[in-house]
């Protein structure tokens, strides 16, 4: 993965306007099933990524992107950080050790399963996960960004209907039944962030 400043600026400036408009409401979501304080933490991350904006700018994209993944985990409290810290590692990692590789649905599984194996979690436990998936299924279909974004959107308010079974949120058993995790909404607003960039600067 070349060097793509503008690029690169252009996602770190469109996750960090996503959250930044949508802390509040991912605090509310929190404070029905958790400690209300997801949408403060994903606001100091993207911050803090936002702060070293011009110098992630003039790395090669796979360098940038573990740089920035170190930067979540040690700006974001709670499991958020080691989680979406974690996803861009693993894909900066697998980046740069095959440069010329371009099937990007393979590296972005590898990454979400890392991410599974972090927070000892699946599919259908009601976290982030249950939004990565279905992304990373859609991205291997060659999806456009737009249906992307749409079943990133889908994917967190299916969480609505899910039994927590990891983090704070399943200690409160059935009663974590009728809200959406918080952590999915977050993934799904970074998603519908990161596919409007793409989808200006690469058309499909």
């Amino acid at each position: 993965m070349r060097q793509q400043p503008h690029l690169v600026s252009g996602l770190i400036d469109a996750c960090r306007a996503a959250i930044a408009a949508n802390a509040d409401y991912l605090c509310e979501l929190d404070r029905m099933i958790g400690d209300g304080d997801h949408g403060t933490n994903m606001r100091r991350g993207c911050e803090a990524v936002y702060a070293d904006r011009e110098a992630l700018a003039l790395l090669p994209v796979a360098e940038a992107l573990e740089r920035a993944g170190r930067i979540l985990v040690a700006s974001i409290g709670g499991a958020a950080g080691p989680l979406y810290g974690t996803l861009l590692i693993e894909i900066g990692r697998q980046s740069a050790a095959d440069p010329e590789a371009d099937d990007f649905a393979a590296v972005l599984k590898n990454a979400i399963d890392a991410v599974a194996r972090r927070g000892r979690s699946e599919a259908g436990c009601k976290t982030l996960l249950d939004v990565l998936y279905p992304v990373q299924t859609e991205v291997a279909r060659h999806t456009a960004y737009a249906a992307i974004a749409l079943e990133a959107e889908r994917a967190a308010a299916a969480t609505v209907a899910m039994k927590a079974l990891r983090g704070r949120a399943k200690f409160l058993g059935d009663r974590s039944i009728g809200h959406i995790d918080p952590g999915a909404s977050s993934c799904a607003l970074l998603t519908g962030a990161i596919c409007a960039v793409l989808k200006e600067q690469h058309p499909v």
